[in-house]
């Protein structure tokens, strides 16, 4: 490659990037996924497209997915509240393992006996479609209002699910005999327990060094902490264990760890996480052959029929049975199961492995992803409000608080942002009860700032600067969030310093 060739690159990758952009505003107002948007900019690049790039790369395209399925899980992970996650981790659990499962087996027996499709063949469809996909989970999910133990449920889910599908697909693409189904289970327990395992170390030692070590710019704390969630995912592949939970657990241990800069990381997290998702789907659009996909429509509309009217609530029912969720949150999720670029990538692996017809079961899944995500996505706010599943706007939003460690002083300097909706708003600042050795020293109210009194009442909009000693930190924030949900008797409403650990 020459420089001139790397200028085209970058006039190309910097109009597919704004093209994109522009697209989630527009997606965003019609209700349409963005995902399909992406898709569609990738097939219009391709060879039966105005483009005309000839692209059928399908190991660069898995490697691709690999790394930007990587970051999009530490994304997912760092914005993943443990408050909320907690109480759904058995259900998720079951549901991620359990309920593949389940969903493997109804849905490869209804495309042998449905559409004709041999067994090796269906049961990688099967593993490829079982596996909810984190970035339309996230993505779709934290604009509808639910019930955190649904939120919850669904997003643990589309974490740790992603593990036990990319070894079965990789079992069955794999030439020769497929193992027994109890050597299956012994290898996906194994490698779960890896990557789990060093998951959580990589991510519970990331978050004590950062904590304890003041970096000398704050643009270098958002750079480490993904370097950390990506050595998890490294580390957990190179033991023979799942990296992919890996990076998701450590990923979530780092965004519960009040880390300093914090909403400079999201942000930064962010960021990575969308240009994964348009450079992941607008490569997949490049790979398929839209030509090639007139005869697999029907089979690709039946199996993800069978996918997602039986095999989805088979599996929602009987792993929930125990937990006794309500019909409606499990009718939801039934429902809520959605399917993005994750089946695409992992529809890879059978073509670099040269399993028989694996373009035709790549065109399947490409279709059925397509159709059925273009059903799901906007219909589920519907859904949700027909099942009277919204919370509606009885939640308080949360303050905005960033921490910058004073090394030298021993102290935190918290900036706290007073968002619309919160119950900070009318506060006096002597009404806040802050913990001894923490005090608000500056307040800016509509660009100007000011050193406040205790009288001084508080509105939305303002920023607070907030000095809190080492040992009082969390007190400290912990009451801000309190009072930020419950207003000035938020200790006589039950909305107390200790019930809120996360972010």
């Amino acid at each position: 490659m020459t420089v001139h060739h790397l200028n085209q690159l970058l006039l190309v990758c910097s109009l597919v990037l704004l093209v994109a952009v522009a697209a989630v505003r527009i997606s965003s107002r019609s209700g349409l996924p963005s995902l399909l948007v992406y898709l569609g900019i990738g097939i219009a690049m391709g060879q039966d497209g105005i483009g005309g790039i000839q692209f059928d790369n399908a190991g660069l395209t898995q490697v691709i997915g690999y790394a930007a399925l990587v970051v999009i899980l530490a994304e997912g992970g760092l914005g993943t509240k443990w408050g909320e996650i907690r109480p759904a981790l058995p259900a998720a659990s079951t549901l991620a393992l359990a309920g593949v499962a389940v969903s493997v087996g109804v849905t490869a027996a209804g495309a042998h006996y449905l559409t004709g499709l041999e067994w090796r063949q269906a049961l990688i469809i099967g593993a490829v479609v079982s596996s909810t996909d984190a970035a339309a989970v996230f993505s779709v999910l934290r604009r509808i209002p639910l019930p955190a133990r649904v939120t919850g449920t669904l997003e643990a889910e589309s974490g740790f699910n992603d593990a036990p599908v990319v070894i079965l697909v990789v079992a069955f693409s794999t030439a020769g005999p497929v193992d027994h189904w109890y050597v299956l289970l012994g290898e996906i327990a194994l490698e779960l327990a890896i990557g789990a395992a060093i998951g959580l170390a990589v991510g519970w030692l990331g978050a004590w060094g950062l904590r304890h070590v003041a970096l000398p710019a704050s643009g270098l704390y958002p750079i480490a902490v993904m370097a950390i969630a990506v050595m998890a995912y490294a580390a957990g592949a190179l033991a023979h264990g799942s990296g992919f939970l890996g990076v998701y657990l450590a990923a979530m241990v780092l965004g519960n760890a009040k880390l300093p800069h914090w909403p400079a990381t999201r942000g930064f997290a962010d960021g990575l996480g969308w240009i994964a998702q348009i450079g992941m789907f607008v490569l997949l659009g490049l790979l398929v052959t839209p030509h090639e996909l007139g005869d697999d429509i029907v089979p690709a509309l039946v199996i993800g029929l069978v996918l997602t009217m039986v095999a989805r609530p088979l599996s929602v029912v009987l792993c929930l049975l125990p937990f006794r969720v309500p019909w409606q949150e499990q009718t939801l999720m039934s429902w809520a199961g959605l399917r993005g670029a994750v089946p695409i990538i992992l529809a890879t692996i059978p073509m670099v492995e040269g399993v028989e017809a694996s373009r035709r079961i790549f065109n399947i899944v490409f279709v059925l992803v397509v159709v059925y995500t273009l059903v799901q996505g906007p219909t589920l706010p519907w859904l949700a409000r027909k099942l009277h599943l919204g919370r509606g706007a009885e939640a308080a939003a949360d303050l905005g608080i960033e921490s910058a460690p004073l090394e030298r002083l021993r102290g935190h300097l918290l900036s706290v942002v007073i968002p619309e909706g919160s119950r900070m708003h009318g506060v006096e600042i002597n009404e806040l009860r802050l913990p001894p050795g923490a005090a608000v020293t500056l307040v800016v109210r509509a660009g100007e700032s000011f050193v406040p009194l205790p009288t001084t009442v508080l509105q939305r909009g303002d920023e607070l600067l907030v000095v809190a000693t080492d040992p009082v930190r969390d007190a400290a924030e912990r009451r801000l969030l309190a009072v930020g949900r419950g207003g000035k008797l938020a200790g006589w409403l039950g909305v107390n310093d200790a019930e809120d650990n996360h972010r």
